[in-house]
């Protein structure tokens, strides 16, 4: 979409302005896309280095800020009245001139508004002073900024090498010091893995899930056999059972048994539940559940190199009744040709912290037949990063 011309970017606003209207699936996505084209070709080189090292740094430095003195949770409460600079100054313990400045920045960055001597908060400031986003946005300054500005140096010392699987060599240990995995150092370092936690419950919110695009009836309900074991769906790591919890929901009249897997501490912290089972399971052992209907795995293989990931399939296949069991793979599947922001964000992301990385369609297809299985269909919805990726014996 970059190199189309301003006309023809401006023609594909218009096309997706009608859909937007029709609330039609990953129309406000397209929006959005087109819009950042549209900078793109617009912009000149000059331009371009005082959005991306001017503006940009300066936007999230002062959000950061902004978290600390709770400035967006003030203009939010404010409501259309708004504050004067004075009254925030006071509100936010910020000297009333720096104040200004800082917050006339987020003003020139469409975050708030000033109008009739006051600040005002927009929708997106708003829905950013939920306690969850603020928590992300410290891990997200805190924690992954640090590494991510580590690139240049990290990469040149080691010749522009990926790091190895080991965890521990990579841009986030340069950036913090330390020779923790990524994992093990949050557990080690309070808040952080709260904050983590309240990250990536934030980067899937108001996204659809997977079962929103898969068709569950069709290709799991219809067929479910009671007599193999009784057993729809075994949600494989599937944390505290957010997925579990919404299928279910959704599916009240399912039929079978639904069971969450986690290690035991994370089980540990699940409510009981009369809607799902929930079972200690490392799936590094064998998969205890024979011949369910379906295996789901949400973002479980992306954390982990091709070696850990068949270990993991294999652990699961000796359970899968040949013809029957699904293996439901929630994972980003990236685009050579057209790769989205949301799905290079996360292999950044993976790259930075984890030394592992996102695959494309054709390196999904062979990290599956290495561990013995086929893919049958890969299940995608516009505006949503991540796919589905339905698989059976080979």
């Amino acid at each position: 979409m970059a190199t189309q011309t301003p006309s023809e970017i401006l023609d594909g606003i218009a096309t997706a302005r009608v859909a937007f209207d029709k609330n039609e699936p990953g129309s406000r996505e397209a929006l959005i896309d087109y819009g950042r084209a549209l900078i793109s070709s617009l912009e000149i080189p000059s331009e371009f280095i005082q959005r991306t090292f001017w503006a940009e740094p300066a936007h999230s430095a002062i959000i950061r800020i902004a978290f600390d003195v709770r400035l967006f949770q003030h203009l939010e409460e404010a409501g259309s009245e708004g504050l004067s600079a004075s009254v925030l100054s006071e509100k936010t313990g910020i000297d009333v001139t720096l104040l200004q400045r800082l917050v006339r920045h987020l003003v020139a960055m469409n975050l708030v508004t000033f109008r009739d001597g006051a600040f005002r908060g927009t929708t997106l400031s708003n829905g950013l002073a939920a306690e969850n986003y603020q928590h992300s946005v410290r891990f997200c300054y805190d924690t992954s900024r640090p590494a991510f500005n580590g690139f240049p140096e990290h990469f040149k010392k080691n010749r522009y090498t990926p790091p190895t699987l080991s965890g521990t060599d990579g841009p986030f240990q340069s950036a913090h010091n330390t020779n923790l995995p990524f994992f093990d150092w949050l557990v080690a370092t309070p808040p952080n893995l709260d904050d983590f936690s309240s990250f990536m419950a934030s980067y899937r919110a108001g996204k659809p899930d997977w079962f929103d695009f898969y068709p569950v009836q069709e290709r799991m309900i219809e067929g479910f056999d009671p007599s193999v074991n009784g057993t729809l769906l075994v949600d494989v790591g599937g944390g505290r059972g957010h997925d579990v919890a919404t299928f279910v929901s959704r599916y009240s009249a399912h039929p079978g048994k639904v069971i969450l897997q986690d290690r035991e501490p994370v089980i540990a912290t699940v409510d009981a539940s009369d809607a799902f089972e929930a079972q200690a399971h490392d799936f590094f052992t064998p998969q205890p559940i024979q011949g369910a209907r379906a295996y789901s795995l949400h973002s479980i293989l992306h954390d982990w190199g091709d070696d850990e990931s068949v270990k993991i399939i294999q652990n699961l296949v000796p359970a899968l009744k040949p013809g029957y069991s699904r293996v439901l793979f929630n994972e980003i599947v990236l685009s050579e040709e057209k790769p989205t922001l949301a799905a290079t964000n996360m292999d950044m992301m993976m790259l930075a912290h984890l030394n592992v990385r996102e695959r494309t369609e054709a390196e999904w297809t062979a990290l599956l037949a290495k561990a013995g299985l086929k893919v049958i269909k890969i299940h995608t919805r516009p505006g949503v990063a991540e796919s589905l990726i339905e698989a059976e014996l080979a």
